[in-house]
């Protein structure tokens, strides 16, 4: 299966569960009138939201190179990424609303026991969904992944301040309810924030390896006098790779480039991720032959 094949296939899987914890949790708050689950039900509801743009953002990244994108469309797995965490700052709104009205009123909401079997059986799938999404996530080099993952992530602790909420209220205490709505707000621009700070590189075209690390391993090859002017660009699972190597100038046209061709070897067999390496051939008149140890 390929990389958004089985990214796809990833977030559908979690839609799915975070479907079914959203409306246990959402709906049940309504019923019984707890600010805080609907609060914690409303954040998985955009969880699924999430899941959505998600699929849309990783089809729309996997659309080959065309003449206006010759680098793909990856980054629109990035833009996904962002759209996530916009979406967790807009659910915030509604529940620092929500919270201040109660914090006025002072009402307090029904409390039962079947209220913690939703919240104890919806925590578990959380904390199920937010393992598996990560690893693979991680395992994948998949931004979209990691960045949902997060926002699953602060579900769980999200859903332990509810239930601690519910104790509050059930032990004579009703203002817990919305504060710990307000307290998950927090947490859920927390989550929008570092979901920003992991994908911006990417989007700002940060370097995802570090430039000696090229050198190093475009030096290693036999006929490779020099490397400077390296450049790197893209997603930890497709990087681009540009970069100035220096040849002895009574090499022949052919033997410099299977000296080329053997460099962007390298570099794909050491460095995972790597789709394309461009290599950049220079001349040098002083150019001496490695030994036999390399240097």
């Amino acid at each position: 299966m390929s990389y958004y094949g089985a990214v796809r296939r990833i977030l559908i899987i979690i839609f799915v569960f975070n479907i079914v914890t959203a409306l246990a949790k959402g709906g049940y708050g309504l019923f019984t009138g707890s600010l805080s689950m609907e609060a914690d039900g409303l954040h998985s509801i955009f969880d699924s939201t999430a899941n959505i743009i998600g699929l849309v953002g990783i089809s729309l990244a996997a659309r080959p190179p065309d003449s206006d994108h010759p680098y793909g469309h990856s980054k629109y797995e990035s833009f996904a990424s962002i759209g996530i965490a916009i979406l967790l700052f807009t659910s915030c709104i509604q529940l620092i609303l929500a919270a201040a009205n109660r914090l006025q009123s002072g009402s307090t909401p029904e409390i039962t026991d079947l209220s913690f079997i939703i919240m104890a059986i919806t925590l578990v799938i959380n904390i199920g969904v937010s393992t598996y999404e990560y690893v693979l996530g991680k395992k994948l080099k998949s931004s979209i992944l990691v960045a949902d993952s997060m926002h699953t992530r602060s579900d769980i602790y999200a859903s332990l301040g509810v239930i601690l909420g519910l104790i509050a209220v059930d032990m004579g205490y009703p203002l817990a309810d919305p504060i710990i709505a307000l307290a998950i707000c927090v947490l859920i621009i927390h989550t929008g924030l570092e979901i920003i700070r992991d994908t911006s590189p990417a989007l700002l075209d940060r370097a995802p390896v570090e430039a000696k690390a090229i050198v190093d391993l475009a030096e290693s090859v036999d006929g490779v006098c020099s490397c400077h002017a390296v450049r790197t660009r893209g997603l930890a699972s497709e990087i681009y790779v540009d970069l100035h190597i220096g040849v002895d100038a009574e090499l022949k046209m052919d033997a410099a480039n299977m000296v080329s061709d053997e460099v962007e070897r390298a570099i794909k067999s050491k460095i995972p991720g790597v789709r394309d390496v461009v290599v950049h051939l220079e001349s040098k008149d002083r150019c001496r032959p490695k030994d036999s140890a390399g240097k």
